[in-house]
C-alpha cells in the first residue's frame, strides 16, 4: 500500500495537471479504503480586493480555530460576532462578512473553506463556495468509502470536476459551444488542480497574536491618502509596523515573553486625509485646476496641497479637529473592548502627521490644570478658553455700571473693538470711560492681531524669561531670541482624553516649520504638558525631516544618535568607513611626527659656537612648538573623531534624554544618496530598526528591557 500510494504522489507532483489518459496507474486503490476515511479539517479565509482582484487570505490558526468553535456550537450564527485579528476586526457569522472595528474599510466576505483549485495562471489557490465543497466531500466520501473512482461533478457554473483518486482531482472550465459539438471534458484544454485541505496547499498561516496588550500607540499619516511607494493606505502601512513588532517581540524580548511579563503592543491608525477631503474642497480645486498635465495637477491637489491646508486657518481646524477627535474616539472604543486594559498611551506621526500632533501636545493643558505660569515660563499666545469676557474686562477698568448698556445694545467684545469714540457717545457713555474703553480694547485688538498673524492660538512653546536671549555672553542682540510662537494660524486645539507618555516623530519636518513660524530657539526646559517623551526618528537621506536638538542648543555642533542595527553593531559599511577615516588620521599624525625630527636634525646648530648655539636653540624652539601645536590640534581632532561624543544636555523635552535619533543607510543607499531621497522618506513602515527603537523605549517605561542590548 505505502509503495503504491509514493508512486501515486510522485505522479501527481510531477504533473499537477495531468489528462485522464494518463489516470489508469491511478487505479490501484487498497479495497480497504474506506477505513482511511477521515473528516477534512476547515480553514476560515477571508477575501481582499488586490490590485483590482480578489485575494483569498487566511485567518491566523487562532481565529479560524475561535471561528470553527462559534460555528460549531448549535447556537444561532445570524447574531454571532467573533472579534479577529487582535480585535481590529469583527465577523459577523451569520451575515459571513468581515468589518473593521475602529476605521472605515470594505467589508470583506468570508468563508468556511475546505476545498480549493488552481489554474495555471494562478498564483493561490481559491476555495470552492461553502455549498459546492459540502458536495465535494459528499462525493470524495463515497468515493473513498465505496472504492468508486472517476466520479465526476458539475459546478453550478457548469464546470465539471473529476475524481480520479485522493491524490488526482481535475476541474474542467466550459468552453462555448462544447455542448452543440459534444465534446468531452479531455477536448477542453488544460485543467486545474484541485486540493482538499488547506494542509495540501501553499499558504502561510500564522499562529496569531498574544491576547495581552501592553502598550497603545496611535499613528497620524503625513500628506496624500498613501504612505509609501506601493501606494498603499495607512492602515496596510501599519499593518506591516505590527508585523515587524511581532517579529521583533520574539527576537528581543524573548525572556520577557517566556516569564508571561509581557504580551504585544497595538499600533492603530489615525486617518485625517479622508475627512479634510470630503469637505468639498476637491470639488472647488478642480474648477480652478488647469486641464495640462491632468495626473500630475491631480497628485498635487491629493498630496502637496495638504501642506498649505495645514497653514489655513479653516482646514487646519478640520485637521487638528479630526485627528485629536479620532484619537479621542478610538481610544474610548478601544477601552470598552479591552476593559482589562491597563497599559500606557503613544502616539506616532509620520511626516505632516508629526507637526500636527507636535502642535496638539503644545498645546494640551495638565488635568490639574495650567500650570505654566509656575514653571516660570512665558506663553505668548491667547487661549481662546482662557479670554476674559467683556464683563470682566470692564471690571478690571472699574467700569462695571456700564456693563447693561453694552448688554442692552447687544455688544460684546469684537462688536466693542470696531467701535469708535462717537458710537460710544450715542450710547451714553461720558468722555472718561470713554477713553478708557478705547484706549485698553485698542491695544488688546493690536496685541491679539499680532498674535494671530504670528502664534496659533493657544499654540506656543513656552519659553522662559530666562531663555528670551541669547545662551551666550552677547547681550548685544537680545531680541534674536525673542519668544514669537510657534504658529501662524488662530485655531482653537482640543483636549485629549489621556495623556501620551512618549511621542514619536518619523520623517518629521517639525523643526523646519518651527524655524519658518519665526522660532529661533526652544528653551531648554521646555517639556510638554501631558506627554513625557519626544523622540524624532529620520533616515540621513529624508529630504522632509529636520533636526530639533540644535534649536534646544544652538551653540553646540554634535551628531544625532546613531540607532543600532537591530541584529546588534553597525552596518558593515559604516564600520569600513569609520575605520578608513580612522587609518588616514594615523597615517597623517605619523607623517607629522616623522617632518618634526627631521626638522629637529636640519635645524641643529654646531656645538662649539656658544652665540650661534643659543640662536640655533632659538630657531629650534620656534618650528618645534609650531609642529608640536600643529600634531596636537591634529591628535585632538583624531581623538575627537574616534571617541564617542561626551554626554550632551538637551533640554526636557524627551526628559533629558537625547531627541534626535538617525538610522543608518543601508549599503546600497550609501550609493547615490539622492537616488533613494524619496524612498528613504517611507522607509520607516518596514524599518526593524525603528520599531526596535519604538519597543525598547516603550517597555522601558515599564521596567522590561531588551535580552541584549545593541551597541
Amino acid at each position: 500500500m505505502s509503495s503504491v500510494e509514493s508512486h501515486q504522489e510522485q505522479l501527481s507532483q510531477s504533473d499537477p495537471s495531468p489528462s485522464p489518459n494518463s489516470c489508469s496507474s491511478f487505479e490501484l486503490i487498497d479495497m480497504d479504503a474506506g477505513s482511511l476515511y477521515e473528516p477534512v479539517s476547515p480553514h476560515w479565509f477571508y477575501c481582499k480586493i488586490i490590485d483590482s482582484k480578489e485575494t483569498w487570505i487566511p485567518f491566523n490558526s487562532e481565529d479560524s480555530q475561535q471561528l470553527e468553535e462559534a460555528y460549531g456550537s448549535g447556537k444561532d450564527c445570524n447574531g454571532r460576532v467573533v472579534p479577529t485579528d487582535g480585535g481590529r476586526y469583527d465577523v459577523h457569522l451569520g451575515e459571513r462578512m468581515r468589518y473593521a472595528v475602529y476605521w472605515d474599510e470594505l467589508a470583506s466576505e468570508v468563508r468556511r473553506c475546505t476545498w480549493f483549485y488552481k489554474g495555471d495562471k494562478d498564483n493561490k489557490y481559491v476555495p470552492y463556495s461553502e455549498s459546492f465543497s459540502q458536495v465535494l466531500e459528499e462525493t470524495y466520501k463515497l468515493a473513498v468509502t465505496l472504492d468508486e473512482w472517476k466520479k465526476k461533478l458539475e459546478s453550478p457554473n457548469r464546470e465539471i470536476i473529476i475524481l480520479h483518486n485522493p491524490k488526482l482531482m481535475v476541474h474542467y472550465q466550459p468552453i462555448a459551444g462544447c455542448d452543440e459539438w459534444g465534446s468531452t471534458p479531455t477536448e477542453q484544454g488544460r485543467p486545474r488542480t484541485v486540493k482538499r485541505g488547506v494542509e495540501n496547499i501553499s499558504v502561510d498561516i500564522h499562529c496569531g497574536e498574544p491576547l495581552q496588550i501592553d502598550h497603545l500607540v496611535f499613528v497620524v499619516h503625513g500628506i496624500g491618502p498613501a504612505c509609501d511607494l506601493r501606494f498603499r493606505s495607512i492602515v496596510q502601512c501599519v499593518n506591516d509596523f505590527r508585523s515587524v513588532s511581532l517579529n521583533l517581540l520574539q527576537t528581543h524580548f524573548k525572556k520577557a515573553q517566556e516569564n508571561q511579563q509581557i504580551g504585544r503592543v497595538e499600533f492603530l491608525p489615525v486617518n485625517w486625509h479622508s475627512p479634510l477631503h470630503s469637505t468639498g474642497v476637491d470639488v472647488d480645486l478642480q474648477r480652478i485646476t488647469l486641464p495640462s498635465i491632468n495626473r500630475l495637477r491631480h497628485f498635487t491637489n491629493d498630496t502637496i496641497l495638504d501642506v498649505f491646508f495645514y497653514n489655513s486657518p479653516t482646514y487646519c481646524q478640520t485637521i487638528v479637529d479630526t485627528v485629536a477627535s479620532e484619537m479621542n474616539r478610538i481610544y474610548t472604543l478601544f477601552l470598552q473592548r479591552n476593559p482589562d486594559f491597563k497599559g500606557g498611551v503613544s502616539i506616532a506621526g509620520h511626516s505632516l502627521g508629526s507637526l500636527i500632533l507636535f502642535d496638539i501636545l503644545t498645546n494640551q493643558k495638565d488635568s490639574l490644570g495650567d500650570i505654566d505660569s509656575e514653571k516660570g515660563s512665558l506663553n505668548i499666545a491667547v487661549d481662546q478658553g482662557d479670554v476674559p469676557t467683556l464683563e470682566e474686562d470692564l471690571k478690571k477698568l472699574q467700569l462695571s455700571e456700564f456693563f447693561n448698556v453694552f448688554e442692552k445694545e447687544k455688544v460684546d467684545k469684537e462688536a466693542l473693538m470696531l467701535c469708535t469714540d462717537r458710537d460710544l457717545q450715542e450710547m451714553g457713555i461720558p468722555l472718561g470711560p470713554r477713553k478708557k474703553i478705547l484706549n485698553y480694547f485698542r491695544t488688546r485688538k493690536n496685541s491679539v492681531g499680532i498674535n494671530r498673524q504670528t502664534t496659533q492660538s493657544a499654540s506656543a512653546v513656552n519659553i522662559s524669561k530666562e531663555s528670551e536671549f541669547c545662551s551666550s555672553t552677547d547681550n548685544t542682540r537680545n531680541d534674536e531670541y525673542l519668544d514669537v510662537g510657534i504658529g501662524q494660524v488662530s485655531v482653537k486645539y482640543p483636549r485629549l482624553i489621556y495623556k501620551p507618555e512618549i511621542f514619536f516623530a518619523f520623517g518629521s519636518p517639525i523643526g523646519m516649520f518651527l524655524t519658518v513660524r519665526g522660532l529661533k530657539r526652544i528653551d531648554p526646559t521646555y517639556k510638554f504638558p501631558t506627554c513625557k517623551g519626544f523622540f524624532n526618528i529620520y533616515h540621513p537621506f529624508d529630504p522632509v525631516a529636520y533636526r530639533i536638538e540644535p534649536m534646544v542648543v544652538p551653540g553646540v555642533e554634535f551628531e544625532p544618535m546613531l540607532i543600532p542595527h537591530h541584529k546588534g553593531r553597525k552596518r558593515m559599511h559604516l564600520e569600513l568607513r569609520e575605520g578608513l577615516t580612522r587609518m588616514s588620521m594615523d597615517l597623517k599624525n605619523n607623517l607629522l611626527g616623522s617632518l618634526r625630527m627631521a626638522w629637529k636634525s636640519f635645524t641643529r646648530a654646531p656645538y662649539p659656537a656658544l652665540q650661534a648655539s643659543e640662536t640655533a636653540e632659538e630657531t629650534e624652539a620656534e618650528p618645534e612648538s609650531s609642529l608640536e601645536k600643529s600634531s596636537d590640534i591634529n591628535m585632538d581632532e583624531t581623538s575627537a573623531a574616534v571617541k564617542e561624543v561626551p554626554p550632551i544636555n538637551v533640554g526636557m523635552l524627551n526628559g533629558g534624554q537625547r531627541i534626535d535619533y538617525v538610522l543608518q543607510e543601508k549599503p546600497i543607499e550609501s550609493f547615490n544618496e539622492y537616488l533613494f531621497a524619496l524612498q528613504s522618506h517611507l522607509c520607516y513602515w518596514e524599518s526593524e530598526d525603528t520599531v526596535l527603537l519604538v519597543l525598547k523605549e516603550i517597555y522601558q517605561t515599564q521596567g522590561i528591557f531588551l535580552d541584549q542590548p545593541l551597541q
